[in-house]
Parts: structure tokens; C-alpha cells; sequence
């Protein structure tokens, strides 16, 4: 399949690395020289395309997946920090009978953490004494604070049932690929639960997992109920 990579920072040039594995052929870039006010979001550039793969930065996401949608590509989006846009681009997308899968973290390692938070917070509800806290660390070059991942946590936390105040931090210093930190506290004991990434590489190759399940599917999607579609995969 010919895959079109929007975005070509660490993790496109990863994602073109990695690209041969999943049974991709790379066969277009689109960089911020290539790509201005997506200039190269184009129906001639894409009509090769069979899957895009967008990763670029939070103030550009939106539009590129607009464009997109409207030149009827199926997108993979690990782009975070456009969320607000979200049911202006699942219109989009919708209306025009397209496919999406969007993540705030495409690491499998991380999707099965927020199963196990999920339960956490689930067992924990039931239990006052506990109070909870969620914190995450991410290289000074990450332009969202806090990470999409420690909101999505969040997320599945009150989803799950847990009604109580949440205490969030961030921070954002050097290099680090990121790690999250989701504990309960209590007088007699803590619960911490952490995943900790050593490099980028788990994030691309759950983008080109989920890039090589989406052809032939119609909708939005988030990475999880791709993922973990028991039986239909």
C-alpha cells in the first residue's frame, strides 16, 4: 500500500523507517517546506495514496485533516492538542463517508494501561480513603501541557466512575520520550501505576498497526476500539 506521511519530524522520519514492515511503500512527504497552509494537500499529490499518516504539530492538525477528508484519504492522526476540533473534523469525515483513527498515544503498551487505570479507578470509587493523582513527563520540545495521554487518562478514570478530585502535573525537561504516572493514596497504603517509554519507536509502530487496519473501514475512530476489538480483527 502507498502511504503519504504528513508531518516529517523524529517520528515521520521513524515512520518511514519502519514503514516497510507493515507493508507500506512511502510514497509521499509533506513537510513544513512542502506543506504550507497545506499547499501540498492536493488531489494530484493523493491519488496514488491508499493511507496517510499525520503527525505534525497542534496548530496545523485540524486543517490538514480537513483537507484531508475532503480529498476522501483514509488518515491515521497522532497528532494531539486539536481535540477541540474534534466533532468538526468526525463531521468531516462522517459526511463524507471517510476513515480516521486518531489516538493521543498510539503506543500499545499505553492502551493496555488505560485498561488497567480504568479498572483501577473502577475498584477505587468504592473506596473513600483513596484519593487520586496523575502526572506525566515529557521532552522540553512538546508543545501541549498537560500530554493529550495524562487527559485521555483522566478521561477513562471518570468514565470509569471515579467522581473524585484528580491532582494533574506535568513537566517538560530535556529529551525524555515520556512517561505517565496515574497513583491512588491513602492513610494505610499507595498504588502507583506507570508506563514509561523508552523511545518513539512504540508510537510509530501502533500508528502503521492502526494505519494497516484502517483501509475498507468508514468513521471516526479512537486507536482503543480498533485495538482491542476482540473477535472482529
Amino acid at each position: 500500500m502507498k502511504l503519504a506521511l504528513v508531518g516529517y519530524g523524529k517520528m515521520g522520519r521513524m515512520l518511514e523507517r519502519l514503514a516497510p514492515e507493515f507493508g507500506f511503500e512511502v510514497a509521499l512527504i509533506l513537510d513544513e517546506y512542502n506543506n504550507v497552509a497545506g499547499a501540498g494537500l492536493t488531489k494530484e499529490n493523493f491519488a496514488p495514496i491508499d493511507v496517510a499518516i499525520e503527525f505534525s504539530t497542534p496548530h496545523v492538525a485540524a486543517e490538514n485533516l480537513l483537507r484531508l477528508a475532503a480529498l476522501g484519504v483514509p488518515v491515521v492522526c497522532g497528532t494531539t492538542g486539536w481535540y477541540g476540533e474534534l466533532e468538526r473534523v468526525r463531521a468531516a469525515f462522517e459526511g463524507r463517508g471517510g476513515a480516521l483513527i486518531y489516538s493521543a498515544n498510539f503506543s500499545i503498551g499505553v492502551n493496555i494501561f488505560r485498561r488497567v487505570v480504568r479498572e483501577a479507578a473502577r475498584w477505587t470509587q468504592g473506596h473513600p480513603g483513596y484519593e487520586a493523582w496523575g502526572w506525566e513527563i515529557h521532552h522540553s520540545a512538546k508543545q501541549d501541557a498537560p500530554s493529550g495521554t495524562l487527559l485521555r487518562l483522566v478521561e477513562d478514570m471518570r468514565e470509569a466512575g471515579y467522581d473524585r478530585r484528580i491532582d494533574t502535573s506535568s513537566n517538560r525537561a530535556g529529551t525524555h520520550p515520556g512517561t505517565h504516572e496515574i497513583g491512588f493514596d491513602s492513610a494505610a497504603d499507595t498504588l502507583t501505576l506507570r508506563h514509561v517509554a523508552r523511545n518513539r519507536e512504540g508510537f510509530a509502530r501502533g500508528a502503521l498497526e492502526a494505519a494497516r487496519r484502517l483501509p475498507g473501514r468508514k468513521g471516526v475512530f479512537e486507536f482503543g476500539s480498533i485495538l482491542f476489538a476482540e473477535g472482529k480483527e
